[in-house]
C-alpha cells in the first residue's frame, strides 16, 4: 500500500437528493475504511431523505423515489455510520467542499455532534485539478488504466478514488504518503472557519465574517457591538455547522 497511515482513513462518498449542502438529503452513502495495516472495510447504506429526489439528480445517480420508499431514514443509521468511521481521518472525491459539509449537516440535524476537531480530510479532487485538472472517470483512466464502470454508485466511485489516490502518490514525487501532508495539500483556500465560507481567518487568525455588511470584521467584535446580529444569523438559513461554529465563537468571548 502507498498510503502511509498513522490511523484509519474514511473515504467516502454520498449520493443526495441535490447539491443545497443546507438544504438536500442523503440518499446512499458508502464509507471505504483503509486500516494502517491496509485492511479494508466496506459500509454502503441507502436512506429515505424524507423529502422527494429531484428527478435530475436521479438520473445522474440511478436512485429514485420508490427505490428507497422503504428503506430506513439517516436518523435511524446515522449512529451506525458515525461508529463505524469512529476517529478515523476522512477522503473523498470533492469531498472538502461537497461530501464533508452535508454528512456533518445531517449527522447535526438528527443530534450527532461528529466531531472534525482532531480529524485530516484529504480531497483527492484537489490533488487531481491541481495535478492534470480532469474528472473522476478521467482520473481513474489516466492514473490507473481502468473504466470506471457503474459511475455516480457511491460505492464504485469511492474504490475508484482510493485507487487513484494510491496511483497520484506512486506517480508525483512531491505528493507524499503522509496523510499530514496530503490534508495540508488538498485543504479549501482561504482560511475557511466553516465550510460554507460564512466566516475565515484574518492574518491574526481571528475568525471574520466573509458576507454581508460585516464582511472583513471580526466575529467578537461584531456580536459585542451588535448582539441581535447573532439571534439574527441562528434563525436564519445558515448551513447548521456555520451556526455551531457561530456559537462556539460566542461561547469564547
Amino acid at each position: 500500500m502507498n498510503l502511509s497511515l498513522t490511523k484509519p482513513m474514511a473515504f467516502f462518498d454520498l449520493e443526495t437528493t441535490g447539491v443545497n449542502v443546507s438544504k438536500d438529503r442523503i440518499v446512499e452513502i458508502s464509507v471505504l475504511k483503509v486500516a494502517p495495516d491496509g485492511n479494508k472495510e466496506v459500509l454502503t447504506k441507502r436512506c429515505n431523505p424524507e423529502i422527494p429526489i429531484p428527478i435530475e439528480a436521479s438520473e445522474v445517480h440511478g436512485i429514485y423515489d420508490f427505490d428507497i420508499m422503504n428503506e430506513p431514514t439517516f436518523k435511524e443509521i446515522a449512529q451506525e455510520i458515525a461508529d463505524f468511521i469512529g476517529d478515523a481521518d476522512l477522503a473523498g472525491y470533492n469531498s472538502n467542499r461537497f461530501d464533508v459539509p452535508l454528512l456533518i449537516e445531517e449527522f447535526l440535524r438528527v443530534g450527532i455532534d461528529f466531531d472534525m476537531k482532531d480529524r485530516k480530510m484529504v480531497d483527492v479532487q484537489s490533488i487531481f485539478y491541481k495535478q492534470e485538472q480532469r474528472t473522476l472517470e478521467a482520473a481513474l483512466k489516466f492514473y490507473c488504466d481502468k473504466t470506471l464502470e457503474n459511475a455516480h454508485s457511491a460505492e464504485a466511485d469511492i474504490h475508484a478514488t482510493f485507487d487513484v489516490l494510491e496511483a497520484q502518490i506512486a506517480r508525483y514525487d512531491d505528493v507524499e504518503a503522509d496523510v499530514d501532508f496530503l490534508a495540508e495539500y488538498t485543504e479549501m483556500r482561504g482560511e475557511l472557519v466553516d465550510f460554507a465560507g460564512r466566516f475565515v481567518y484574518n492574518a491574526d487568525k481571528e475568525p471574520c465574517f466573509n458576507f454581508g455588511k460585516h464582511k472583513g470584521r471580526p466575529v467578537t467584535e461584531v456580536l459585542r457591538r451588535e448582539p441581535s446580529y447573532y439571534a439574527w444569523m441562528m434563525k436564519g438559513d445558515f448551513p447548521a455547522y456555520t451556526k455551531k461554529v457561530l456559537s462556539q465563537i460566542k461561547e469564547s468571548m
